[in-house]
């Protein structure tokens, strides 16, 4: 199997970080988690980098780190949920890497994120659950026209996402 760099996308809470180790340990490949990077170069978390300087900044920002680690290789990178808002970074990704959609139903998503208190895209007056399927139907169909390989989170272990992944891998 030939791989240059592997990509996890989907909405947050969808186990992109957690697989994503998984993955990298078994192909002996680098992890990187693209919100973990912004947070330890701010030495803030995400959402006091949204509350300090905004949602356009922090996407400036995730667009720059994109175009600088995006030119490695042997590397598994874990994407925002958000990063495929902007068309360089979706060119740059879909480049640079094999682009595998971790896709969750909106119950799913609502049932994993609903006690979270560190998403800035999350922290709303009202119905959590409403605000869920209204990003998740925003982004589904840019996440569904730019992956290579699509996979149903909902349900599964991040072995058993991984396993799918690399079976996927080796037969193609």
């Amino acid at each position: 199997m030939f791989l240059k760099n592997l990509s996890l996308i989907g909405f947050m809470g969808c186990g992109k970080s957690t697989t994503g180790k998984i993955i990298a340990d078994d192909l002996n490949f680098l992890f990187i988690d693209l919100d973990k990077m912004i947070e330890y170069i701010h030495e803030l978390s995400i959402k006091d980098i949204f509350e300090k300087y905004g949602e356009s900044y922090f996407r400036n920002f995730e667009s720059n780190i994109i175009n600088k680690i995006y030119n490695n290789k042997n590397c598994i990178f874990a994407c925002g949920g958000g990063v495929f808002n902007k068309a360089e970074n979706i060119k740059k990704i879909r480049q640079n890497s094999f682009v595998v959609y971790l896709f969750l139903t909106p119950e799913e998503a609502y049932e994993r994120l609903k006690d979270s208190k560190d998403r800035p895209l999350l922290q709303v007056e009202g119905d959590l659950n409403q605000k869920i399927t209204q990003i998740m139907e925003e982004r589904q169909d840019i996440y569904n026209n730019n992956c290579d390989l699509k996979i149903n989170a909902g349900g599964k272990s991040p072995n058993r996402i991984k396993d799918e992944i690399i079976s996927y891998l080796n037969k193609h």
